[in-house]
Order: C-alpha cells, then sequence, then structure tokens
C-alpha cells in the first residue's frame, strides 16, 4: 500500500521521542525471525552481489529512510500523530496517519496547537484534557474536541493538573494559580518566596530606642501608626476574600527544585535544594577551536565525579487552608541513617594503613531521577490527599517508595529496596490504583525486575514472577488491566503483555520477535507498536487487543530494504569466568567454511552505555557498526557483538557484577567470546582485533591494558580513559566516589593499567565531545607519550560531539579502523 501525504492544518504533535524509519512502498509487514540461540554447524550467510563500501554505509543516514518519530495516538483513537527530521535538519515536520484510511496528512505550523497532545492530565470524570504547549495552558472537550486557550505568554509552565471540583491549578516556578471553571477567575494559590521573613513592626529593645519611644513623642507615635498599620493589613488578609493569600518564606539558603499540588488544591508538597549546588563550576569549561568568531570559544560543560558533591534534598509541606509550613522528617525512611558504604570505607582505609570506625550519619536523600521514564517521583491518589513519593540515597544504595503524613510532616516506608552495588536508575515505574489504598511498583528485589502490587498497610504481591525483566507499565482506561512489556521467552525477544488486576490472569498480546515498544490507545482496545527485526529497521504497527497485526507505515527505504544484509546468528557463549552464559550476535563470512585450513581473522564490537542491550532480534540502534559488521563478514572476518557484563535486560545480578570492577569482568567475556570463536568459528585467535564507541571505547582499553594478548589491534573511539573524570550521576552508581573509593577508580581506570599495552591501539575522538570529555584522550595519550609506548595512534576531529554528527567525520573514523584491521589483522 502507497503512502499519502497531502498538506491539512488539524492538529499538532507533542515533541516526544521514539524511534523509528522512513518511505518504501513495501506492505507487508516485516517477517518474524524464528531462530533462537544457534547450534553447530553455523551456515554461510547470502553471497550479495554489490559488496558494501564504507562511503554508502557512513553516508548521510537518510538514504535509509526518514523515519516516523515520536509516535503516539490522538485523543479519539482514530489517528496516529509522530515527526519526521531528516538527520541533517535543525527542523521537524508533523503528521496524522488515519487509521482507517491509511493515509498520512502533513500538518501546518499554524495549527499544531491543535493537535491531540501526548502530554496532559484528565479531570477527573475523564471529560476534559489539560496540555501546555509553547508555554502555554490549553483544555480540551474529549467529546467534542473543542479547544481553549487559557493562557498566551512566553515564560514557562511548569506544570498543570486538575482538582477533584473541576478547577484548574497551573505552575510557574515559585507561583501557584487556580483557574475557577465557573468564573473563570484566576487565583493566586501560593506565592514562594525564597528570602526570610520579614520582621515587622519591633517593639524597642535596646536602652537608647526604649529611652527614645519614652522621651521623643514623634517617635512613639511613629511607632504606634507602624503597628496600627501593620494590624489592619493582617486583619484584611484574614477577612477580605478579594485577596491573594499572602506568601511563605523558606529562607535564602534553598531553591525549588520541584512541586506538586495535591487533588482538593489544599497542600503543596515542595523539594527543596541547596541553591549553592550548581553541577559545576567555573573551571568545567572545554575549548571550541572552531568558533564562529575565530576565536577560541570557552564551552561550559558538566562537572566530573571527582569533585561532584550531590547535595539530598529539603521535603515540605504547604498547608494553604491553615496557610503552615512543614519540614518532612527522614526518621520514617527504613535505613535512612546506615552507614552503608561502611565495609567500602573500611576496606580503602586499611589499604592506607588506617582505621575506619563506622557510626550512624543522616544520609543526603532526594527524589529518585529515573533516566528513562516519563512521570513523576511524586504521586497523588487521584480523589484524596494521601501522597507517595519515590526517593533514593545519594549513596545509590536504596530507593524507597514513602507516603506522606501531610499533617505531621513524617514519611513512612512503604517499600525499600536496597541493594549493596546500586540501584537500578531505571525500572522504577509506579502509581495508585485508582479509588484503592494500593500502589503498584517495579522492583529488582529478586533480581529481575518484576511487577508488585502493595496495599497500604499490607503485604506486597507479586503480579509477574520469573528470569525476565517487565518495563513500560499502562493501567487500562477501566482500571483492570496492567499492561507491561518483557522478554519473558528470550533475554533478546520483546512482547507487551496484560495482567488482570481481579483475577491475576496474565496473557501475552503480541507475539513479534524483535525490539518494540508499545502504546496502550485512549479506549485500551488496541496497541501502537514501534519494532523492528533484525534486518529491519523500526516502522509503526496497529495491534488490535486479540486482532491481527497491521503495518501502518513503510519508511525504510527501497534501497536499504533490498540489499541483502546478514543478519546476524544470536549465540550463547559459555561462560569460563562464572557468568553462565553471555549472549552475542555472531557475523559470518561470506562462503564460511568451518574445516577451511586457513583459519579466519576476527573481531569483536564492543557497544557503548555499558547499561544497554546489543544482542536482541531488533535492529541495532548501531545502525553504522551493524552495516560495518557486515562490512567486515564481506572481506573474511568473523564478527562478534557481545553483551557483556553490566549490559541491559540480563536482571539485577548481570548489571551489577562490574561493581567497583569496572573492565575486569567485561574484558573476561571478552575472552570467552574469542574461544568460543576459536572453538566454533574456525578463527585464528592471533589474528583477533576490537573496537568500540563511549563504554566500547573504555572497554577497548581495558582489553588491550590488561589482558595483551587477546588482541592484536584495538580501536578506542570517544573512550573514557578515567572514570575519575566522567559524570557523577553514572559513575558513582558504579564505583561510589573517589573519596569514598578510590581502589574502585584504580582498579577500573585505563590510564591506571596503561603499562601493559604491547598491541597496536588507535585512539579517536571528538575535540567537542561534552559527554566523554577530550581531556581524557589528551590525559592518556600524553601517559603512553611519558610511559615510552610506540604501539598507538590518534586521531581527533576538530568539529565533532559524543555522537559524530558529520558523515565525512564518520568516514574518515572508520577508514582508518578498516585500515588498521586490514593492516593488522590480514596475512
Amino acid at each position: 500500500m502507497k503512502t499519502l501525504v497531502r498538506h491539512v492544518g488539524l492538529s499538532a504533535l507533542a515533541l516526544a521521542v521514539l524511534s523509528g524509519c522512513a518511505a518504501t512502498q513495501s506492505s507487508a509487514p516485516a517477517p518474524a525471525i524464528t531462530n533462537t540461540v544457534i547450534s553447530q554447524p553455523l551456515l554461510a550467510p547470502p553471497s550479495a552481489d554489490k559488496p558494501l563500501t564504507l562511503e554508502q554505509i557512513m553516508a548521510d543516514p537518510d538514504w535509509m529512510g526518514v523515519s516516523a518519530a515520536g509516535a503516539y495516538w490522538s485523543d479519539d483513537a482514530k489517528s496516529v500523530l509522530f515527526y519526521r527530521q531528516p538527520s541533517a535538519s535543525p527542523l521537524r515536520s508533523y503528521y496524522r496517519l488515519g487509521i482507517a484510511d491509511g493515509v498520512t496528512e502533513e500538518l501546518q505550523l499554524s495549527q499544531l496547537h491543535l493537535a491531540s497532545q501526548r502530554g496532559g492530565v484528565l479531570s477527573q470524570d475523564k471529560s476534559r484534557k489539560a496540555y501546555i504547549y509553547q508555554n502555554n495552558l490549553f483544555v480540551k472537550q474529549l467529546d467534542s474536541g473543542k479547544i481553549t486557550q487559557l493562557t498566551r505568554q512566553s515564560n514557562n509552565i511548569d506544570g498543570v493538573r486538575f482538582l477533584t471540583n473541576g478547577d484548574l491549578v497551573y505552575w510557574q516556578n515559585t507561583q501557584v494559580f487556580r483557574i475557577h471553571q465557573g468564573s473563570g477567575m484566576v487565583e493566586q494559590l501560593a506565592d514562594i518566596q525564597f528570602a526570610k521573613a520579614p520582621d515587622g513592626v519591633k517593639d524597642p529593645d535596646t536602652f537608647l530606642a526604649k529611652q527614645n519611644q519614652r522621651l521623643i513623642k514623634f517617635v512613639a507615635k511613629q511607632h504606634d501608626n507602624a503597628k496600627a498599620l501593620e494590624q489592619y493589613k493582617a486583619q484584611l488578609q484574614q477577612q477580605d476574600p478579594t485577596l491573594a493569600a499572602k506568601p511563605f518564606y523558606l529562607g535564602e539558603k534553598d531553591t525549588l527544585a520541584e512541586l506538586s499540588v495535591s487533588p482538593d488544591g489544599r497542600y503543596l508538597f515542595l523539594v527543596l535544594q541547596d541553591k549553592s549546588y550548581k553541577g559545576r563550576t567555573d573551571a568545567d569549561v572545554m575549548p571550541n577551536y572552531l568558533d564562529a568568531q575565530g576565536h577560541i570559544g570557552m564551552v561550559p560543560v558538566r562537572a566530573r565525579v571527582a569533585e561532584d558533591k550531590l547535595p539530598g534534598q529539603r521535603f515540605v509541606v504547604l498547608d494553604l487552608q491553615t496557610h503552615s509550613q512543614k519540614d518532612v522528617t527522614l526518621e520514617g525512611l527504613t535505613g535512612y541513617n546506615e552507614d552503608v558504604l561502611a565495609a567500602v570505607k573500611a576496606e580503602n582505609a586499611k589499604a592506607q594503613g588506617k582505621d575506619y570506625h563506622s557510626e550512624p550519619k543522616v544520609r543526603n536523600i532526594r527524589l529518585i531521577e529515573d533516566w528513562g521514564w516519563e512521570q513523576s517521583a511524586i504521586q497523588w491518589q487521584a480523589d484524596k490527599n494521601t501522597l507517595a513519593v519515590m526517593l533514593e540515597a545519594t549513596d545509590n544504595k536504596d530507593r524507597w517508595i514513602a507516603t506522606v503524613d501531610l499533617n505531621n510532616g513524617q514519611f513512612h516506608t512503604q517499600d525499600r529496596l536496597h541493594d549493596d552495588a546500586w540501584i537500578n536508575y531505571d525500572h522504577n515505574q509506579y502509581g495508585w490504583l485508582p479509588g484503592t489504598d494500593t500502589l503498584f511498583y517495579l522492583s529488582e528485589k529478586t533480581g529481575y525486575s518484576q511487577l508488585y502490587l502493595k496495599p497500604l498497610g499490607g503485604k506486597e504481591k507479586a503480579l509477574t514472577q520469573g528470569k525476565f525483566v517487565v518495563s513500560d507499565i499502562t493501567l487500562s482506561p477501566d482500571n483492570q488491566y496492567l499492561y507491561y512489556k518483557a522478554n519473558k521467552a528470550h533475554p533478546g525477544k520483546y512482547n507487551v503483555y496484560r495482567v488482570n488486576l481481579n483475577s491475576g490472569k496474565d496473557e501475552q498480546l503480541t507475539h513479534w520477535t524483535g525490539t518494540l515498544d508499545y502504546q496502550l490507545s485512549p479506549k485500551g482496545d488496541a496497541l501502537l507498536l514501534t519494532a523492528s527485526a533484525l534486518t529491519q529497521p523500526n516502522e509503526l504497527y496497529l495491534q488490535p487487543i486479540g486482532g491481527e497485526l497491521k503495518q501502518l507505515t513503510h519508511d525504510t527505504s527501497k534501497a536499504f530494504a533490498d540489499y541483502p544484509w546478514q543478519a546476524p546468528q544470536i549465540i550463547a557463549v559459555p561462560s569460563n569466568h562464572g557468568a553462565g552464559k553471555v549472549y552475542a550476535r555472531l557475523y559470518l563470512p561470506q562462503g564460511f567454511d568451518a574445516k577451511r585450513a586457513d583459519k579466519y581473522p576476527a573481531v569483536i564490537f564492543n557497544h557503548g552505555a555499558g547499561y544497554l542491550q546489543e544482542v536482541h532480534y531488533g535492529f541495532s540502534d548501531y545502525f553504522r557498526e551493524f552495516m560495518f559488521n557486515n562490512l567486515l563478514a564481506q572481506h573474511g572476518y568473523v564478527v562478534l557483538d557481545m553483551d557483556y557484563r553490566g549490559s541491559k535486560g540480563y536482571g539485577r545480578d548481570w548489571r551489577t557484577a562490574i561493581y567497583r570492577n569496572m573492565g575486569h569482568p567485561e574484558v573476561d567475556d571478552l575472552k570467552d567470546g574469542v574461544d568460543w570463536m576459536a572453538q566454533h568459528a574456525n578463527i585464528d585467535t592471533k589474528r583477533v582485533g576490537t573496537y568500540g564507541g563511549s563504554y566500547g571505547g573504555f572497554l577497548t582499553f581495558m582489553s588491550l591494558f590488561t589482558a595483551p594478548d587477546l588482541f592484536q589491534c584495538g580501536a578506542a573511539l570517544r573512550p573514557v580513559a578515567d572514570w575519575a573524570h566522567y559524570n557523577a550521576p553514572y559513575t558513582s552508581n558504579i564505583l561510589n566516589t573517589p573519596d569514598d573509593d578510590p581502589l574502585a577508580y584504580s582498579r577500573s581506570s585505563p590510564i591506571e593499567h596503561a603499562q601493559g599495552l604491547k598491541n597496536h591501539l588507535l585512539i579517536l575522538g571528538g575535540i567537542e565531545d561534552d559527554n566523554v570529555f577530550f581531556q581524557d584522550s589528551v590525559r592518556m595519550v600524553q601517559h603512553l607519550i611519558e610511559l615510552e609506548n610506540p604501539h598507538f595512534d590518534m586521531a581527533y576531529y576538530p568539529v565533532e560531539h559524543h555522537g559524530f554528527r558529520q558523515p565525512s567525520s564518520w568516514l574518515d573514523e572508520y577508514r582508518r579502523i578498516l585500515r588498521l584491521f586490514e593492516t593488522d589483522l590480514k596475512r
């Protein structure tokens, strides 16, 4: 079916991000891939009549198609909204795709505010939707589609909610406003000021002041007049219903981090943070050598973990009815003052010839920051003033779900998740079941993210159980089901399931072989899927509940779809280092012969991010590397792409296996990968190379430094050389902080092991990288120079950031990597 496009001015998009691909005429859905973990013998891939070139695979990726991204349902569930953005363009085009007719309409910019926005909140009766678009507040009547714009301004609106009586509340910075639905009057509910409260008129309290008051009638009268005026204003504030509420004064030390309003508008829950904390200093900069003015510009960047002292937060309840404020104490959080790092600190102290004495101390505690969710860590019950918050300790060892006693300012622990390594920054979704006192939430307490229910004052109940990972919870519109995504059948195959909250019945709704994301329709009768297979980039699909799968987009280009890509085979590598099995993608040379006398050269690709899943049956996020691995196979290499320990999708113990020891379990897994290829893929272990970027570059460093005979060469792209220079949120999870745990940093930082290099190393990185700083590579290069090590080369890219943006840079980088392998691994 050909996709039809016409210009209309109907609706608009929230600017949310999903990935897909863009524009082919094929109408058949991507075929299901049925192969699982492979058995012997390995089969040679089909031949490609036209070999790949670096110029092709490193070109502007729009040749693969421009994806439909940010896809979501319209409010009436009759269409799907999304945008497309060419890779080199700063601009997006917005579209609406009709479910019934399959027609795709491009939206006019002048009408974008009329779209069914992805974000928004519903009224108690679900008849109205409020949303923020371009800093302004809108309300939509869902039955008629009528939209009313309530504000027209340039200042950001930070949040909005409906109250139980139907009024609308919104907040901007430290001001909270209420729009009365009957009259349309805008009332200022709260004026929060970070200052000392005014002193008011003081009675004389020194000898001279008292003397002046007693002897000078003018001075006494001035004082009496001021006091009378003050009393009058207080009475007026108390008795005149037309005045705005008086301000709340919260002192000069803090600033507002987050604010939330209770369902009836009586309470505000505030999260405050020390305003002196900026997350960086004036010294946290990097140079831009190609400044537009021809100068060397200084670009602000984030702080390093060695210097970033993340503070705790302060929690405050404001009662707007009594105009009172109360700090929420931490004592109700189980383990709030435990010395959870006692063993780590004792080990480090012993290494320094010192003793460490543990004692209780209040920990720094904050709202949790999940890196993937869209919800808030603050959750009110929909119809009453019962509040739950999700908190974490800045030492990364505990996560709490706690309710808040609004009258007494106390937390009450409902669930404590403790991990001696670190609490996951993913899999933290939670909320209330409507009309109940029951919380639902995800937890890794069994070792795998699973779904739980817990009534207040009652025991938790597991809704899912098993050695698989649950994520992406959605409550059905009728409150009867919890929908979720999981990899039950295989770590690399994801599908959508739902569990009945009354019966506990669990059922599988999709039968996709690959990866997918989903959105439940507003009516709860269909799923919008963004799904991919091994050689098929993301497309949009419609999956009616209990119905047939229908492909909605055909965005992959004909040039990409028609090429005979080698689908990597998914294998399980037995571990000789206690890891069980390590999943990997395997690419084989054309005409592969397992008994050929001349053994094959091999390459291992190391994915980035550390906590990321690369080995699955979907299309790789590393699409350039997928194509490059195909090219390497065409050049006669066996290629392995491993989900080493620390990767996502395999549960808590796999994730935390690298705690305080980064780069060592992972290198052991790479060793097992080489052994497997030697046993099953006929490779020459003296001709194996490796490459990878970011965390993959770090692993290239560590493997060449700590296992110098494993690889004959390696390319480290945008690599971490010293973890003390990386950011705090990521690094302190895994290694604690350099102040608390210098042993972990010494053990895990490549620069501490560089003396082990004896084979060829190529270092590549962008000078404008504000993630892994160029300084990392500079320090490593200077260290290698001072070690008088001749076995390295370097290439740097003046305009590039962490993820390269210019096709010419990608091409140059991978030309050098291919040349490295062809020179060092081919005889």
